[in-house]
């Protein structure tokens, strides 16, 4: 289940993330690893309160996405170890909410791109999505879909 594209402005907000450059098959297996990673290294950083938990990534080459997985701060982290800072982008982005479990990802985000070519909007290249709480019924699952735009 989906709801609407919109387009949205959104403000900076920093992250704290680990990154990597992942095939598409190994996607899963890299967001548990990298949720790990995070979840055992964040309490020795100076967060701040934590926010969700988010994926940023560009477009795909050579079969792999460029990803940060993490997780929203407060204010900005310094690296440790593979634990490193970045952040969500401002601007006007290109929004969509996915209600469901994670193997509907690519259909969402297929569905918001395709929107944005029917709008004639140019998506800059900068992606992320949003994890809401975790839901005690996958269907229920809410995760917000967003592209930077030109």
């Amino acid at each position: 289940m989906t709801t609407g594209c919109s387009i949205v402005t959104v403000e900076r907000q920093p992250t704290a993330v680990v990154k990597a450059k992942v095939p598409f098959a190994e996607i899963p297996q890299a967001q548990r690893s990298a949720r790990a990673k995070i979840e055992t290294g964040l309490p020795s950083l100076d967060t701040g309160a934590l926010g969700r938990t988010v994926t940023r990534w560009l477009p795909p080459s050579g079969g792999a996405l460029d990803m940060e997985m993490g997780t929203i701060v407060t204010r900005r982290i310094e690296a440790r170890g593979e634990i490193v800072p970045s952040e969500l982008p401002a601007g006007r982005a290109a929004h969509y909410v996915m209600v469901g479990p994670f193997d509907g990802m690519g259909a969402a985000w297929q569905t918001l791109f395709e929107w944005c070519q029917a709008e004639k909007l140019k998506p800059a290249g900068i992606n992320w999505e949003v994890y809401g709480p975790t839901a005690a019924d996958p269907a229920k699952q809410e995760t917000y879909l967003y592209a930077l735009l030109d």
